[in-house]
């Protein structure tokens, strides 16, 4: 049985759907992630995980016991907010200390537990700072502190790290993935940000429009997309609209050029095809080689080891293709070329 159940859930707001029939299971223990755009309904769903949203449809169950109805206070999570949310007129200790006292926790166990945690999250010089002396993220440190305090059946985290610094960012998503795999506790994640979802998360929901794109590992959507969107929104992805010719030997015709595709197998032949292709599998050589997609390139970005080119193709499509920046020096823009990629790189979905 999943730790956290999340089922068939719908929330509405006026005319507007923010959740329509989203079901979700989580493990006792996992770094579950909502990932999607703005307004895609991530947010609503944590609220109402949380208890701050009643939904108009379904039921939430922790550990098999139904929670909906149950108000916040008794459902022991701990959040963090986009906003860190701390206390200006308390310290960064007593912030930490405020769930425990509410609690009626005694004041040596307290202590005890506050000193661990400010020590967790490496900031046992900063306990008696007030929020304004310290900086975003020690602030957000400060709020993860607060929030596993009172040892949170689940821990939620609404977006916490988007209104900081890249560098910074990136540092403080390490820390809490350490510290949820310390702590072993079962978190719920919030972001829109796809490659902060793909680097911590044991698993991933993408939302769009209020509904359940695809859930899988990092690595399942990054790699077998199950939607347009979740191809389009999950890494940079190229789609060709090609038609299946054989479907035994996986060839796709794309106007007038035939490629072999692995994923094509199996279908019919004239079925129409989205062919999906990461930036990082084309392959680009001079059009005097022959072979491939024709195209010329319009545009480049140095990305330090890889220089992204930008082409147009003779289909009329725009195609990105990531290639080692010391072979791109030969790519200059407005160069014809030819690209290719290897038969068992791309994805396939029906159109």
């Amino acid at each position: 049985m999943a730790y956290l159940e999340i089922l068939g859930v719908r929330k509405t707001f006026g005319e507007v759907v923010a959740l329509d029939d989203v079901t979700l299971s989580i493990d006792r223990g996992e770094f579950f992630t909502l990932l999607g755009p703005s307004g895609c309904g991530k947010t609503t769903l944590l609220r109402i995980v949380a208890g701050f949203e009643p939904p108009d449809q379904g039921n939430v169950k922790l550990d098999g016991e139904e929670i909906t109805q149950m108000p916040p206070n008794r459902r022991n999570m701990g959040m963090v907010f986009q906003a860190y949310s701390l206390f200006p007129n308390m310290t960064a200790e007593e912030n930490v200390e405020f769930g425990l006292r509410v609690r009626g926790w005694p004041a040596a166990q307290r202590a005890r537990r506050v000193a661990e945690l400010f020590d967790l999250i490496g900031l046992s010089a900063a306990r008696k700072r007030y929020p304004y002396q310290l900086s975003g993220g020690e602030q957000q440190r400060v709020a993860l502190a607060r929030a596993l305090a009172i040892e949170p059946r689940v821990l939620l985290l609404d977006e916490p790290l988007s209104a900081l610094d890249a560098k910074i960012r990136v540092q403080l998503r390490e820390e809490i993935r350490a510290i949820q795999k310390r702590l072993g506790i079962t978190t719920l994640y919030v972001t829109h940000d796809q490659e902060e979802a793909m680097a911590i998360s044991d698993r991933v929901a993408v939302l769009s429009r209020g509904r359940t794109e695809q859930i899988g590992t990092p690595a399942e959507i990054y790699e077998n997309p199950a939607t347009p969107f979740v191809a389009g929104f999950v890494g940079t992805m190229n789609h060709l609209e090609a038609t299946v010719r054989d479907g035994h030997d996986g060839l796709v015709e794309y106007h007038g050029v035939r490629l072999r595709i692995d994923a094509a197998r199996g279908r019919d032949p004239g079925t129409s095809v989205l062919v999906l292709v990461r930036p990082e599998v084309v392959e680009v050589r001079p059009v005097e080689e022959g072979g491939g997609i024709k195209g010329r390139i319009h545009a480049q970005s140095f990305m330090g080891p890889v220089t992204r080119l930008k082409i147009a193709l003779e289909g009329g499509d725009e195609l990105i293709a990531d290639v080692p920046s010391a072979r791109a020096r030969a790519l200059r823009t407005g160069t014809e070329v030819a690209v290719t990629f290897p038969p068992d790189a791309p994805r396939i979905l029906d159109l």
